[in-house]
């Protein structure tokens, strides 16, 4: 057990995707290394990529692995605040784990005072149990537009009086302007609680950046904290933000024998179910994008979960992949649904109360014989089992609202705990299920390739993840003050 009021310190950015999740995890090992117990915390954070908690809820997938990183149990605490986009304007509030409500943007400035207290009763309760709280901040610290009630980035430091580094990403281009333009539309107050800034994603030769280093310190009053090397180890570790599905745009394919199509959706969720995937050799992972077709010779075709899957059902028809999946399917081609996925492969899908947006019903895919109705309370749960084809053992969790059943549910995917789950069609090729994590599982992972014509290449893929982790820590060590970052924490 750590002190009563363990000291805090918070990293906030210049922006979205400047690397915030990725530090905050990589100093949390670094500490925890060090021997001190450490809790990663963030007030408030926007994703569809969630993982379920110890305790029985959910949070970003980003506090997960920085509660890995920290060798702790997740907890609901870590992440009391998760908004879950469904619709361009609107989000599933989640607070401390449970479905709170839903809110467009406009309405959700209004609801944030009502979640403070919800925030500052989750800090507390990891300031109890540790030595040091990481706290990463949210989207950019220079929206001042959005300070009145925030509990993300400056709102959070100031009601808990957290002192903040801020993060520019120098990869991105305009670094100084970033950094030293965040500290001239803070209000002086704001600006006050930052106490040295980093800057991540550094290539060449870090001399050449010694000047700009200068100037940011000059510019801001702020004290320079490290210039952090591009570490390219992250890519094996779980990204949660959507922006990273971006990243691999025009990326060669693998030359991989098992070529796997992703059609990647507007509200895809939980989309790190796909990285085990690209981590084996013989897989040629293809993330297909609007405006292009699912390539014919695949050899499957994976529905990846979905935030609003009634509304990307529209838009996977939209693209007219539903038509390329059908082709697919005709060329004996094998088709997967994880989770929303699995329920747009049925016959229909309804959502008569308007749990994941307007209240509607569609027709499905017609690939497994199943309908759907989205109503009820969120099951969100680890599980394992064991799937039916190859009698493949798995562990994974589910994480969704809803009931699937019909005539194909007869063939069950998995059995989990004596009980039947998922469906499969007659003749094999078309399966889905609502459980997430299934590539992770080395096990699950080697009988697809199989399955699919591949080799599997023997990856353990959890301790890949863990020399990743141990590798960003010594690699901030190296290049991060940390000693100084203790020191400034309080």
């Amino acid at each position: 057990m750590g002190q009563a009021r363990a000291r805090a310190i918070m990293v906030q950015g210049t922006g979205s995707d400047v690397g915030k999740s990725l530090i905050v995890a990589g100093l949390a090992r670094a500490l925890t290394r060090r021997g001190f117990s450490v809790r990663p915390f963030k007030p408030q954070n926007m994703s569809n990529n969630a993982a379920v908690t110890a305790d029985g809820g959910e949070i970003g997938r980003a506090q997960s692995l920085q509660a890995r990183a920290a060798g702790v149990p997740t907890s609901v605490h870590m992440n009391p605040v998760l908004l879950k986009p469904q619709s361009e304007t609107g989000a599933q509030i989640v607070v401390q784990g449970r479905v709170y409500g839903t809110a467009r943007a406009a309405e959700y400035q209004g609801v944030k005072p009502k979640l403070l207290p919800f925030v500052l009763d989750s800090f507390a309760r990891l300031r109890a149990e540790a030595d040091i709280v990481l706290v990463e901040g949210a989207g950019s610290a220079s929206e001042v537009n959005l300070r009145a009630n925030d509990i993300a980035n400056m709102g959070f430091a100031e009601a808990a009086s957290v002192p903040v580094i801020l993060l520019g990403d120098i990869d991105r281009g305009g670094v100084i302007a970033s950094l030293v333009g965040t500290r001239h539309v803070l209000p002086e107050a704001d600006a006050a609680r930052i106490v040295g800034f980093l800057v991540n994603r550094f290539r060449g030769d870090p001399a050449l950046f010694a000047e700009g280093m200068a100037t940011i310190a000059d510019r801001t009053g702020w004290r320079a904290l490290g210039l952090v090397p591009h570490f390219p180890d992250a890519r094996r570790l779980p990204a949660e933000d959507a922006l990273a599905l971006t990243h691999d745009a025009g990326r060669p394919g693998s030359g991989g024998r098992v070529r796997i199509a992703v059609p990647i959706l507007p509200h895809i969720a939980n989309f790190d179910d796909l990285d085990p995937l690209e981590a084996e050799p013989d897989v040629d992972l293809v993330r297909v994008r609007p405006g292009e077709a699912i390539p014919g010779d695949a050899s499957l075709v994976l529905l990846p979960g979905s935030k609003a899957t009634l509304a990307d059902l529209a838009a996977l028809r939209r693209e007219g992949w539903d038509v390329d999946i059908a082709a697919h399917r005709r060329r004996g081609g094998h088709v997967l649904g994880l989770c929303g996925g699995y329920q747009m492969m049925g016959r229909s899908v309804a959502d008569p109360d308007g749990i994941e947006g307007p209240p509607g019903a569609a027709p499905g895919l017609g690939l497994l014989d199943v309908e759907t109705r989205l109503s009820g309370s969120k099951r969100l749960e680890s599980v394992s089992g064991r799937t039916l084809a190859d009698d493949a053992p798995f562990s994974g969790y589910e994480m969704h609202m809803g009931v699937t059943a019909g005539p194909d549910a007869a063939r069950p995917f998995a059995r989990i705990g004596g009980a039947d789950e998922g469906a499969v069609s007659a003749d094999g090729r078309a399966c889905g299920t609502y459980v997430h994590g299934l590539f992770a599982d080395d096990r699950q992972r080697a009988a697809w390739l199989a399955r699919l014509g591949g080799t599997p290449a023997g990856i353990d893929y959890e301790a890949g993840v863990e020399a990743a982790l141990d590798g960003l820590a010594t690699h901030l060590e190296r290049h991060v003050d940390i000693d100084a970052i203790l020191s400034l924490s309080r």
